[in-house]
């Protein structure tokens, strides 16, 4: 399991690779929440998201030959352009199966970065199933989303950088899909601000890790119907075991929800965001946590959203707001 001595060795090989990406602050969403909130912004890191930090921290570590012969990973979008871009600054070929319904803007910049896609039809076939039988033709190293430990640490900088800046915290909130951003960040908080309480935030429709860290049994939902496409992923054993041993609790929000802080975000402090990297603040917005009087970071974990969809939500819930 990756420690936080792993997260400092990954800050390390990221300096002056990744962006430091900047902490925002908003006087509304104070307001708003009756809180202090800073908010570590990733949708301005490398790719869109805090997946490059984990990528490049993986693939960095890879024997020369591994290099050479490849590396290979599934994912609907980030962690592909993530792994696409990485292995490119390394000078390794990357082999990326997605999904044929993959949001276009992540297809594309995918493919910009220089990696092969493969595609195939979730109905058809799994992506787990697509991988294996690529890693066995061509020998490629498979770089896992994030049952990796290096991917784990490498996202852990992105809450480790935010408590270099904010000191320590009462609450972290950060979003929840397979778990590696959550596991790496909350063992940096562990070190960093041992009073924080860190909490996981994932779609309604997509509660796996609500389930599992309840029941104490993992949890898988497959293709859960959200809108939140990087939060459609379940968690592993080594994620699942990482939030047992560090997470406080984990909670929930709509995907209306997720469009109304999508929205708030777009208008009041600029920015575009995706839906996943929207799931920790829209946890304040919509009241999922007590708030009041507390400082409080939370994780913008991306924001690769295509524009045309993205106006589509914006126009339906400016219609359906009074």
């Amino acid at each position: 399991m990756p420690t936080f001595a792993d997260i400092q060795a990954a800050a390390g090989r990221l300096a002056g690779i990744a962006h430091r990406t900047p902490v925002l602050r908003s006087r509304t969403l104070n307001q708003r929440v009756g809180a202090e909130l800073w908010l570590k912004c990733e949708n301005f890191q490398r790719m869109g998201a805090f997946k490059f930090r984990g990528a490049y921290n993986a693939i960095s570590q890879l024997s020369a030959q591994q290099k050479a012969t490849g590396v290979l990973t599934h994912s609907s979008g980030n962690h592909a352009q993530a792994i696409a871009l990485a292995g490119g600054l390394l000078g390794t070929k990357t082999t990326i199966v997605m999904p044929s319904d993959a949001p276009r803007v992540k297809l594309a910049a995918t493919r910009e970065y220089g990696a092969e896609i493969v595609l195939y039809d979730r109905r058809e076939r799994t992506r787990e199933a697509v991988s294996a039988e690529l890693e066995r033709e061509h020998g490629y190293t498979f770089i896992a989303p994030f049952d990796n430990e290096q991917v784990i640490a490498g996202q852990g900088t992105a809450a480790m950088e935010l408590f270099e800046e904010t000191g320590p915290l009462d609450l972290l909130l950060v979003c929840l899909g397979g778990g590696g951003l959550l596991s790496g960040s909350a063992i940096a908080a562990r070190t960093m601000s041992p009073g924080c309480r860190v909490i996981g935030v994932e779609p309604e429709a997509a509660d796996d890790g609500l389930q599992s860290l309840r029941s104490g049994v993992l949890v898988q939902i497959p293709d859960p119907p959200t809108i939140a496409d990087g939060a459609r992923t379940s968690l592993c054993e080594r994620t699942f075991k990482l939030i047992q041993a560090h997470v406080d609790d984990i909670v929930c929000v709509s995907d209306a929800e997720l469009i109304a802080t999508m929205c708030f975000l777009f208008e009041r402090m600029k920015i575009v965001v995706e839906p996943t990297g929207a799931l920790a603040v829209a946890a304040l917005l919509h009241g999922k946590v007590q708030a009041n009087g507390l400082r409080i970071g939370a994780i913008i974990s991306g924001g690769n959203v295509d524009p045309a969809v993205a106006g589509t939500w914006f126009a339906s819930y400016s219609e359906s707001t009074p």
